[in-house]
């Protein structure tokens, strides 16, 4: 295992490498951008040095003020491909921390600005080449010194685990193998698993010369190549992103028998790597010094509300089907405040859906379960794009349930409006690394409905800060959700004083960022 290096009175100087970094326009998906942003801020502010990098997109070294520092030459696919390394303004300019970028065409294969790949019938195949090439170069700079002197390199997801791979396979990066090494697990079902040879994308396509180490092949599949499970075996410090989450991914998945989602196929190398002192299982943190969004007056939101929809309907993301239905619903609202209104900011996915569409009694999916505990004097409504079978779903349920309101896109101020107004939060996640989405809504004094796992459990406490359910298999967790959303509505209409306290309970939660990066800075980082 490998020591930062350096005097005790220099600086920790961190290379923060992922997919994701919402420091800079355009360059978030997902929560990842999330963390990417955050974390680089509080170390900087213990006197860290942090350089955080990600891929071009073919538009982000575009960025005004972007100003062009290096270039690579790195081996792929049998020849040498110049990629250049460009430094981008962040939003906020904070000291201590360098956004780069790196640009080559590859890194936009389905277009600019496009930061993850839509493949039919091969999963990963077009992202898996992609991330390839950005580890390649990645493990290229650092060796020859084009990001500075480096004690930690700090890896995140399958994207960047070819790193770990490359390292151990090509002598000729030598100088990486001084530096230590931390890999963090933002979604574990994620593996960008792609095969070894026989395929353009493929580790022998990428990198014809070198021969794949074994800690590079698929525990199960052995003759394909699984940058997750390399992450996990190869680096000094693996880092979930909850301690919930953490112990939950040793055990093996049983979604068919017992609803259960745990370490999908990888449980044997994480609890190896748990038994090594390796594993540390930190929960992400959510920025207080923002503040909550101010809650606006109900035909404020329905203003927003319906400005987005506009926007949206003019050419912008989302099903146009959902687009027009999302309008009429808002159109027909009434003047004054629902009774009840629940909230829900979400990817559309199956992580954060399939509950919701689990089937109940009388063979009709969950949501319309939630949708007749509502009533008539309540209204649903739910924010966020994402899988397209999940999105047609979401939109047929808007068609026939007046209370439910699909918007089929995202904004953060559309999100933060929501999270400010909301009376409950519907966060029924299958399994949920951290999430921060839950976090935000009681940093507003929403409380939160939840599915009592991995993150969700570490931050939301049932009758005090909100209410949680579980299950032992789908069906019995989509009736908790069911039967919990009742108990909470009853509870607001029959104890008003409670509900208030449950309110200001949420929002006097706190998980902060200092709390975190002091563990990665005592466990992850071994300083």
């Amino acid at each position: 295992m490998n020591e930062p290096s350096r005097k005790s009175s220099q600086p920790l100087r961190i290379l923060l490498v992922a997919a994701e970094n919402d420091a800079l326009p355009g360059a978030k998906a997902g929560g990842v951008g999330d963390v990417v942003r955050d974390v680089p801020r509080e170390l900087a502010s213990r006197g860290c040095e942090v350089t955080v990098v990600i891929p071009s997109y073919g538009a982000l070294a575009q960025l005004p003020g972007s100003k062009p520092l290096h270039d690579l030459d790195v081996r792929f696919r049998g020849d040498s491909r110049k990629v250049g390394i460009y430094e981008v303004q962040g939003r906020a300019s904070v000291k201590g921390i360098r956004h780069l970028v790196l640009d080559h065409p590859f890194f936009a294969p389905q277009g600019p600005g496009q930061i993850y790949c839509h493949d039919g019938g091969a999963p990963f195949a077009t992202d898996a080449s992609k991330f390839a090439l950005f580890s390649a170069a990645v493990a290229t700079g650092v060796n020859i010194g084009a990001f500075g002197s480096l004690d930690v390199v700090h890896l995140n997801d399958w994207h960047t685990g070819m790193f770990l791979a490359l390292r151990e396979a090509d002598p000729r990066l030598e100088k990486l193998r001084g530096i230590r090494t931390v890999f963090t697990i933002h979604n574990l079902a994620l593996q960008g698993q792609r095969p070894l040879e026989g395929d353009p994308s493929s580790w022998h396509a990428w990198f014809p010369d070198l021969q794949p180490v074994n800690e590079l092949r698929d525990p199960h599949q052995p003759e394909l190549a699984n940058p997750m499970a390399a992450g996990i075996r190869l680096s000094d410090a693996v880092h979930v992103v909850s301690p919930s989450y953490a112990e939950e991914i040793q055990r093996p998945s049983s979604v068919a028998v017992g609803g259960f989602y745990g370490g999908e196929g990888l449980e044997g190398e994480l609890r190896s790597a748990h038994e090594a002192g390796r594993v540390f299982g930190i929960l992400n943190g959510c920025d207080y010094h923002v503040g909550a969004a101010d809650e606006l007056a109900w035909p404020d939101l329905v203003a927003t509300m319906r400005g987005e929809v506009g926007r949206w309907l003019r050419g912008g993301p989302g099903l146009a089907t959902a687009h027009y239905l999302a309008d009429e619903r808002l159109r027909s609202l009434p003047d004054a405040r629902p009774a009840k209104l629940l909230t829900s900011v979400s990817r559309v996915a199956e992580q954060k859906i399939r509950l919701l569409r689990e089937l109940g009694p009388g063979g009709r999916p969950a949501i319309h379960h939630l949708l007749d505990s509502l009533g008539d004097d309540g209204v649903y409504v739910f924010v966020g794009t994402g899988d397209p079978e999940y999105v047609r779903f979401l939109t047929s349920v808007s068609a026939r349930r007046p209370n439910f309101i699909f918007l089929n896109g995202y904004t953060p101020g559309l999100a933060d409006a929501l999270f400010s107004a909301g009376d409950l939060y519907v966060m029924p996640s299958s399994y949920e690394p951290c999430g921060i989405s839950q976090m935000l809504a009681m940093r507003s004094g929403q409380p939160c409905l939840v599915h009592h796992v991995g993150g969700l459990r570490d931050t939301v406490t049932d009758g005090v800060t909100g209410f949680t359910f579980t299950g032992d298999s789908v069906p019995a967790q989509a009736r908790g959700l069911v039967d919990r959303l009742q108990a909470a509505l009853h509870l607001r209409e029959r104890e008003p004083t409670r509900w208030q306290r449950i309110k200001h309970q949420a929002r006097e939660a706190r998980f902060p960022w200092t709390d975190s990066v002091e563990a990665y800075l005592t466990n992850l980082y071994a300083v």
